[in-house]
């Protein structure tokens, strides 16, 4: 599965499962032009803000933010593979988490689809 298709599948599924939820979505998982991407990057805060984020505030957290991947952002050891743009991205989530959110890295729709089931009961999960 393409990190897009990916994307649109959490984003399918949190719209049928929670359909009274708010959430919003980047765009940058999704192919675009050179052009529109260009302009969605200019609205954002930072480079490495996280795909999705599901405004559902718990006892635990403020907030869910999810980066979405093809595939697994860590090495075999657990450590993040060497990629400065994963980098950034994981500096952004220590910065969500420390502030209240819970802010991770997905790669596989069954992972995503228990992560935002465990969020959505309050259920408190840590990474």
């Amino acid at each position: 599965m393409t990190e897009e298709q990916l994307h649109k599948h959490i984003c399918h599924y949190i719209k049928i499962q929670y359909p009274k939820v708010l959430f919003n979505t980047d765009l940058s998982g999704i192919r675009l032009t050179k052009g529109t991407a260009k302009k969605v990057k200019s609205l954002r805060s930072n480079k490495g803000f996280p795909d999705i984020v599901i405004y559902k505030k718990t006892k635990y957290y403020n907030a869910l933010f999810l980066e979405v991947k093809k595939e697994t952002p860590y090495k075999k050891d657990g450590k993040l593979k060497k990629n400065e743009h994963l980098q950034q991205q994981q500096e952004v989530m220590k910065r969500l988490n420390r502030e209240g959110y819970m802010a991770l890295f997905v790669w596989n729709f069954e992972t995503a689809k228990l992560i935002i089931d465990e969020h959505m009961k309050g259920t408190c999960f840590q990474t």
